[in-house]
């Protein structure tokens, strides 16, 4: 059941004291979301995974809420605010599971993503829908849902495909804002399938997300999980992912609107440290895009590290999809220390470029790498640049310590998402995350924040490591580095 609190109109924003900020930059965590479903068959209070978009002074931030053991949630809540953040708007979508309001067919929905439609003036809501089966469960299908009021209500969700195969995952979605784009308009959807052997596909919408069109493979017939397609000024779109056994970060490209797509190639290998205490963790990509088309692209990865002993957040840059540069490190603290470092999502202010772009990167981390699912103390974080990651602020602590015991459980760890989000709203950067409290009971409190007054700004002479400092650094690593092995794919519905 979708309950009155859930249908409220606005919900205040209040500061909660639960960080400690380690430099100028203080901020105060600001709830954006609840948890205020009712059903016995999925965990409450508990959501995670979000992810945002920000256009002009608006921006919609969506997440997985009621969150079910063996995959998938009880609804997809939306979270809106058209002040820049200074008041939030927060609901359930619509039409699209049985506790949906207005409710949809589907038993349960996973993976939600956010993108915006200039041309169209259309919000839009990507999700992945799942259907139990006896014992199983299964992706349906990708939904989109779309709002044409600026976020604040929101229709019933457009098929964009089902699965004829079986196991439909890992979805997202983009749009070419661009006016003088040939392609201006059109907006693109990716998935894979886990049924047709984690094929890879794309299918593109000429107006607003109403129809999508066929589903496309990369030329090679790829197979991977976890892209994120972004879109140059030029109308050409880039399509970062990992994958199939999250080995290598992949990417393809599209120059003619989705018409057909090329040949993934490999951008890198990825060298992988599991996070302790049993906590649900990859390497996903997190990417995004400034001004003249330059795509920024972060992941989880071990390699500058003696051993491959914790993660760091790792960095790559590409201009055309095909070249890209050497994986830097975001040196957020020394490869000597303790810290584990994870589940990392890129902001980028659109509005700027060259060596003076904008980035923040927020990710979750522990103090001390070697715990247990006991001791482990779970953290958010926040680092910042000015300068195109030439040089990082000092880090931030936005939330935590948290137990993982706090944290809703799933058949692949305690969770707090796949991924996190970061927007830029004007020049001030947005993070969603899920921060959880001790329960009450049986009863999780993880709910949905942002931040207030975080900034985008460099620390002078802390500049990110390359593969041949990280090697003088610490001469026990091979130039080749370490490439752990992974485990075979797995779907991270």
């Amino acid at each position: 059941m979708f309950t009155n609190k859930l249908r409220a109109v606005a919900l205040v924003t209040t500061a909660i004291t639960l960080i400690s900020s380690t430099n100028a930059s203080a901020a105060s965590l600001v709830q954006i979301g609840s948890d205020g479903y009712t059903n016995t068959t999925s965990q409450h209070a508990a959501q995670v995974e979000p992810d945002s978009f920000a256009w002009g002074n608006t921006m919609v931030a969506a997440v997985q809420t009621g969150r079910f053991f063996d995959g998938g949630s009880s609804n997809i809540n939306f979270a809106t605010s058209i002040d820049g953040g200074a008041t939030w708007t927060q609901g359930g979508l619509p039409g699209v599971t049985k506790f949906s309001p207005s409710p949809g067919t589907y038993d349960r929905v996973s993976d939600p993503v956010v993108a915006y439609d200039v041309k169209h003036n259309v919000w839009m809501i990507s999700s992945l829908v799942i259907v139990e089966a006896g014992t199983a469960v299964n992706g349906a299908g990708v939904l989109t849902s779309r709002s044409t009021d600026g976020g604040l209500t929101w229709q019933t969700p457009v098929l964009v495909t089902q699965s004829n195969l079986g196991n439909v995952d890992k979805n997202w979605i983009v749009c070419d804002n661009t006016l003088t784009s040939t392609f201006y308009g059109n907006c693109y959807t990716e998935w894979d399938d886990n049924g047709d052997g984690d094929r890879i596909y794309m299918s593109t919408s000429s107006d607003g997300g109403l129809t999508w069109g066929p589903r496309l493979k990369p030329a090679n017939n790829a197979t991977g999980l976890g892209g994120q397609p972004v879109v140059q000024p030029n109308g050409n779109v880039i399509v970062p992912a990992i994958n199939a056994n999250e080995t290598q970060i992949i990417a393809f490209n599209s120059t003619n609107g989705g018409a057909s797509w090329t040949s993934a190639i490999v951008v890198s290998n990825i060298s992988k440290h599991t996070v302790a205490g049993g906590l649900r963790s990859g390497p996903l990509p997190s990417a995004e895009i400034d001004a003249t088309g330059k795509v920024y692209v972060v992941w989880q990865d071990c390699r500058f590290r003696t051993s491959c002993r914790s993660n760091d957040i790792v960095l790559t840059t590409t201009t055309n999809g095909t070249t890209w540069t050497a994986v830097t490190r975001i040196p957020i603290d020394a490869t000597g220390s303790t810290v584990d470092h994870f589940l990392a999502g890129i902001a980028v202010d659109r509005t700027t470029s060259g060596a003076t772009t904008r980035l923040g990167l927020v990710y979750y981390f522990y103090p001390t790498r070697n715990c247990s699912a006991s001791t482990c103390r779970l953290n958010v974080g926040y680092v910042s640049s000015s300068t195109a990651g030439a040089t990082w602020s000092a880090p931030t602590t936005l939330a935590g310590p948290m137990t993982l015991s706090w944290l809703p459980n799933t058949s692949q760890g305690r969770m707090v998402g796949d991924y996190m989000s970061a927007s830029f709203v004007g020049a001030n950067p947005l993070p969603v995350f899920a921060v959880a409290q001790a329960n009450s009971g049986t009863v999780f409190n993880q709910a949905l924040y942002t931040t207030s007054g975080l900034t985008a700004h460099s620390r002078l002479g802390f500049a990110g490591t390359t593969a041949e400092t990280a090697v003088a650094a610490d001469p026990v690593l091979a130039p080749d580095f370490i490439d752990v092995p992974s485990p075979a794919a797995v779907s991270r519905r």
